[in-house]
């Protein structure tokens, strides 16, 4: 009988089906030096690493693949031995097995290993028990740091405004809006476009619509969705969070559109002041329509469960799923229904890409920047799914310095391995409950388990295990390929439609 490669059982399981009990990286006060120093250079837009990758890949197996499981070995003859047969069921009870224990929360590094030794036993691979345990006490302790849904206070913060606008004293809060008592949102017509409504929503005629009557609407509209905030310019995740509003499609109705409208405007609260002006737009088109998959664009008066704060952008902000967060405007105060063909957003003066989807890519969260010779480097990160969705995550170990030949820039033909994705959480322990609402998209309402993962426009984890180190200096990258197989940073690796350059971090192994 052939055996379960080795090579397969040191990986904790590819599959996601399962869960984790745990929730975009750790949090500030569980950082260690090299964890911050990850961030910081993440932070710094990683301009060391603009190094890219535009490779296709193939992770599916062939007949001859040394490291396919019996299953899908056996899924591949046209007749099977009742021996690969045994193989293959113990294999496959082996990872529901593995699964169980993860969605209930618990490490199988601290379970007894009855269960995997009959398995393994039985094929006489012992060792591969072991190098398996192993392999999951290592990243036990890592994996449990990691959160998926970031509270509130801990997203990163990209703002403007001179003072910030949630930062005027209580009484002059309410004046310009920014209670949930005293919020506004007017949608109107284009003053300078021929667009036209029959039922404007305004401050000046006493019909714009207040927070009561958004709640309102949300008794029979309210969606919520999950969405990971990143600045185009930026080089990591703002922060991961389960967003909650009404489609913005259901208030422009009630302002009754009548013709001319090809663009919308949308104006947040800053000042008063037109050189601190922040606005953004979107075709009609969308805000009317989802295309097939895709989430509608809210106006979000909740994250998490909790209304939105200040900070954050509320009472209430613009929440665009597909888009980075400059789209997303907060303080929102103004619509604009216009016939005019063009964009007029803000972040359009800056040379940026208004109309980029967000796109897929890698970064590391916990890896340590000294470690021994002869001893394992657990490593763990996360991934953005962007447009394209994810199918897997990979690293690469080179030795610093070492030439490079020039006529392959993007690294294709470099020794990637394979890192494996992490479950989706069992638990959410930053949601009311810790767990998924009901009727929150993407999930299935019964089970409030995923549909698919990873999903679209969220985050994912990822961990693997680095061996057989030997002394010197490294370099370290990962890197994301999509669900069409394309590699990090292609399709699209132009940093002003959204930064997704091939992050590196040094290693010293001594």
């Amino acid at each position: 009988m052939s055996r379960i490669p080795p090579s397969r059982l040191s990986r904790l399981p590819s599959s996601p089906a399962a869960g984790f009990p745990l929730e975009a990286g750790l949090p500030a006060s569980d950082r260690t030096a090299s964890h911050q120093t990850a961030w910081d250079e993440i932070a710094s837009n990683l301009t060391a690493s603009d190094r890219t990758a535009s490779d296709r890949t193939s992770s599916v197996p062939t007949a001859s693949d040394p490291t396919a499981s019996p299953s899908q070995a056996a899924g591949r003859r046209t007749t099977t031995p009742p021996a690969a047969v045994a193989q293959a069921l113990a294999w496959d009870h082996l990872r529901a097995t593995r699964r169980h224990f993860l969605a209930a929360g618990l490490s199988l590094a601290a379970l007894p290993m009855l269960d995997q030794a009959a398995v393994f036993a039985a094929e006489g691979d012992s060792a591969a028990a072991a190098a398996n345990a192993d392999t999951e006490k290592l990243l036990a302790p890592l994996v449990a740091k990691l959160v998926y849904f970031t509270p509130q206070d801990d997203f990163g913060t990209v703002e403007r405004g001179t003072p910030l606008p949630y930062k005027h004293p209580p009484e002059k809060l309410t004046e310009i809006g920014l209670t949930r008592d005293s919020w506004k949102l007017e949608v109107i017509a284009d003053p300078d476009s021929n667009a036209k409504l029959d039922n404007p929503l305004s401050r000046d005629k006493g019909t714009a619509l207040d927070f009561a009557a958004l709640l309102k609407l949300a008794e029979q509209h309210a969606v919520r969705v999950p969405k990971i905030m990143t600045c185009n310019n930026g080089g990591a995740p703002l922060g991961m969070g389960l967003w909650e509003g009404v489609p913005l499609r259901e208030v422009v109705w009630l302002a009754k559109p009548k013709e001319n409208v090809r663009r919308l405007f949308y104006y947040g609260y800053h000042n008063d002041d037109p050189k601190q002006m922040f606005r953004s737009s979107l075709p009609i088109g969308r805000v009317l329509e989802d295309p097939p998959g895709e989430h509608p664009v809210l106006l979000c008066y909740k994250l998490n469960g909790d209304w939105l704060t200040g900070k954050r952008g509320g009472p209430v902000r613009m929440l665009v799923p597909e888009a980075y967060g400059f789209k997303s405007v907060k303080w929102l105060q103004r619509v604009v229904l216009t016939n005019a063909p063009f964009a007029n957003d803000t972040y359009a003066d800056g040379n940026n890409d208004v109309d980029s989807w967000m796109k897929t890519f890698a970064r590391f969260v916990s890896f340590s920047a000294k470690a021994k010779a002869g001893e394992p480097l657990p490593l763990t990160g996360m991934a953005q799914v962007g447009i394209s969705g994810l199918s897997k995550v990979q690293v690469w170990l080179r030795p610093a310095g070492e030439p490079w030949p020039a006529h392959d820039p993007h690294y294709r033909s470099a020794p990637w391995q394979d890192a494996t994705l992490l479950p989706a959480p069992a638990s959410f322990p930053s949601l009311p409950g810790k767990q998924i609402p009901e009727n929150t998209r993407g999930f299935d309402t019964p089970s409030r388990r995923p549909i698919a993962w990873p999903m679209r426009y969220s985050l994912a984890h990822w961990a693997t295990v680095l061996r057989d180190l030997k002394p010197g200096k490294y370099e370290l990258r990962c890197r994301t390929i999509d669900s069409q197989g394309i590699a990090q940073p292609m399709p699209r690796p132009f940093p002003k439609s959204g930064r997704n350059a091939i992050q590196q971090v040094d290693i010293e192994v001594t």
